[in-house]
């Protein structure tokens, strides 16, 4: 089956009910795109579904003007670590639809703490929704897609799949495998015709997820400057949808992290701990505890958290493009 146009695609986005994927389903929405809506939160989804039915154009709110069988905006409750309910996302999404042109994948969940610290069943849930939850929509996804003709699949990666941070393990480690099996899953796209698979990087971004982490460092996360609204990220998503690209980097400082990750792994290592340690980690206190890893927490899903774009903007630009003029110092020095 060939393709929905940009103006009628039939896009399923999972993580739909906080951060990334809200303000994702709010900007397809807008456009005019079929969604069907899903994450763990069923009292969120439904906040979301009326959001976007408001967001639609006049003429697609009304059933007969949507895709065959309903009204634009479906939601179904998914848990992406499990296997069986991300079939039944897929089941559903296609019994009312017929298909599904695209696919954004941006459920993601946090563990602070060292390594040692994190209850190894929290380390595990975080892999396990993160990673496996990747590995099972994709899945059916691309399974999907080939039956059909062709579809797009979009990955929300992280800067955190391309460097290391302290306090962060069963994130960083989820990341890094999630950008691996994005670039396995590309070059084996290249010998199926009209499948697409895109991998979005993006730096700190304002969003709800740092204030419902799992959390044995007594502090509460926060993301590190310069932060990017979920709105400009949805912009980046909806931008590859219609454009389809290899990946996206989104965020002003990802370039230098990752060029002193790489060149300068002493240096890095030197100054990554008191960064984080001032910049990634609030003082706001925080009793240990799973936060949101096992079960959702319906009341702080919203589109972004409470950081903004303006704090320590200027903190986080001076710290930029003082790395990066480091960066090049040094690499010129080595040359």
């Amino acid at each position: 089956m060939a393709r929905g146009t940009a103006s009628s695609r039939v896009v399923v986005v999972l993580g739909a009910s906080s951060g990334i994927g809200r303000a994702t389903a709010h900007a397809l929405a807008r456009r005019g795109d079929t969604l069907v809506l899903a994450s763990r939160s069923a009292d969120a989804l439904a906040d979301v579904e009326r959001e976007c039915l408001a967001l639609v154009p006049g003429s697609r709110r009304h059933p007969h003007e949507a895709a065959a069988g309903g009204p634009p905006v479906l939601v179904v409750p998914t848990d992406v670590s499990v296997r069986d309910s991300v079939d039944r996302l897929f089941e559903r999404a296609v019994e009312r639809y017929g298909r599904v042109d695209a696919v954004v994948h941006a459920p993601a969940v946090v563990g602070y703490g060292r390594f040692e610290d994190i209850p190894a069943e929290v380390f595990d849930q975080v892999i396990a929704v993160n990673l496996l939850g990747t590995a099972n929509v994709a899945r059916v996804a691309l399974r999907l897609f080939q039956r059909q003709g062709g579809g797009h699949l979009v990955l929300v990666g992280s800067l955190l799949g391309k460097i290391a941070t302290p306090w962060m393990s069963p994130y960083v480690t989820s990341k890094w495998a999630v950008h691996g099996l994005a670039r396995t899953i590309q070059v084996e796209a290249r010998e199926t015709p009209g499948v697409d698979v895109s991998l979005v990087s993006p730096g700190g971004v304002d969003t709800p997820i740092y204030a419902q982490a799992a959390s044995y460092v007594r502090r509460e996360g926060r993301p590190p400057p310069p932060v990017d609204r979920p709105e400009t990220l949805a912009r980046a998503i909806v931008k590859t949808l219609d454009k389809p690209a290899r990946e996206r980097s989104v965020g002003l400082a990802n370039a230098t992290w990752t060029a002193g990750f790489r060149f300068l792994p002493g240096v890095y290592d030197v100054l990554v701990g008191p960064g984080m340690s001032r910049l990634g980690l609030s003082t706001t206190a925080r009793e240990p505890g799973a936060g949101n890893v096992f079960a959702p927490l319906p009341d702080g899903e919203d589109v972004t958290g409470k950081w903004g774009r303006h704090w320590l903007r200027g903190v986080g630009l001076v710290a930029v493009a003082a790395g990066a003029v480091g960066v090049r110092r040094v690499l010129a020095a080595r040359h």
